[in-house]
Parts: structure tokens; sequence; C-alpha cells
């Protein structure tokens, strides 16, 4: 096939990935991105390796230069009640079914597939190697940590916005002193000791 007739009509890869896994309050948010080949992003990386500005700054181009995009999530609600991996795949199967095309192939960072009605392939260190799993990560990223900002504002006292609700000491020390919120997840142990 010659490279002119491939570039007429590209394979659609979708990248795949999430945030918040390894946190003990809030959803888990996942993201697919489709890239425009005729529209190159430059910069695009682990979302961990960029400045909260850089990211905030390529999540914007990435929505205005991307082929399609979507956003999707699994709550706290229900990470207690399938688990997280069986929730991130659940987030990861949202996001996928609402990009306005339907991928050709999925790149997901990780080891593991959510089960998807197209060929997927899961990437360790994805978000490194693959730009589309990067601008995934980067859409996951700023969203979550927006949702963390919301958060902060609703239950004051926890600093959400500062520690992204990972279990560092000092949201450690907030759920010791101030006790769990509705959006912590109760079945993670640093959460489960505190519930009545």
């Amino acid at each position: 096939m010659s490279r002119a007739a491939f570039s007429d009509n590209p394979l659609r890869i979708a990248g795949i990935d999430e945030v918040g896994r390894g946190c003990i309050v809030g959803p888990v948010v996942a993201a697919a991105v489709i890239l425009d080949f005729a529209k190159p992003i430059a910069g695009l990386t682990d979302s961990k390796k960029l400045t909260e500005k850089k990211r905030k700054l390529l999540a914007e181009q990435i929505k205005a230069n991307a082929l399609c995009w979507a956003v999707a999530r699994a709550e706290a609600s229900e990470i207690d009640n399938i688990n997280i991996l069986q929730a991130t795949m659940v987030a990861m199967q949202r996001a996928v079914s609402q990009l306005a095309y339907r991928p050709d192939l999925v790149r997901v960072d990780g080891n593991r597939l959510p089960v998807l009605d197209v060929p997927g392939e899961a990437i360790v260190q994805g978000d490194l190697l693959v730009e589309e799993i990067s601008a995934a990560s980067i859409l996951a990223k700023v969203a979550r940590d927006e949702e963390m900002q919301t958060l902060d504002r609703l239950y004051p006292g926890y600093s959400f916005a500062v520690h992204k609700g990972y279990p560092t000491q000092q949201h450690l020390a907030a759920l010791q002193q101030l006790g769990i919120t509705p959006q912590h997840r109760k079945s993670f142990a640093p959460v489960r000791k505190y519930l009545a």
C-alpha cells in the first residue's frame, strides 16, 4: 500500500490511561484519546513528569487538536463494591464508549486490558512511550486534580488540593482528626479503620 493511500485512512488508535488508583478518596478517572495525525502536539509524555502548569496547557491542546477524547470515572462507592482493579477497568470502558469515533485499536498503560469490543494491547510504561497514552494520562490527571480542588472546597481541613487524595501523613492526620467523608474509599485499609 502506498504511503499516500495509508495517510488518507490512518488507523484510529485510542490511548487509555487512568489516575487515582492509589488514592483513598474520590473516583478513579480514566481518559481515552484518539490523536489527529494532521495536528501533532509537541511535548506529550507521562503526566507525572510534567508540571501542573504544563499539564493544563497540554490538556487544552489535546482537547482542541485530538480527533476525539473522553474522560470517565468510577466513583468511590463503585470502587468499594467491585474493588479498585475492576473499577479502573469500568472507568476505561466508559471512556472508550464515549469517544466520538470507534477506535481500530486501543493501547492501554499498564499490564491489563479492559474488556472491549476492539483489539487492544497493554503497554507497561505506555504513558512514557506512546503519544496517545501520554495524552490520555494528561487529560485524566488534570480532570482528577480539578476534582480534588472541588473536594477541597467541600471538605475543608483535609487538604485534598495538596495531596490529591493520596494517603500522605497530612491526609492520614486529617482522617484521624476529622473522620472520613462520604467520598473516602471505605474498603481501603487506611480508611476502614475509622469506620464506626
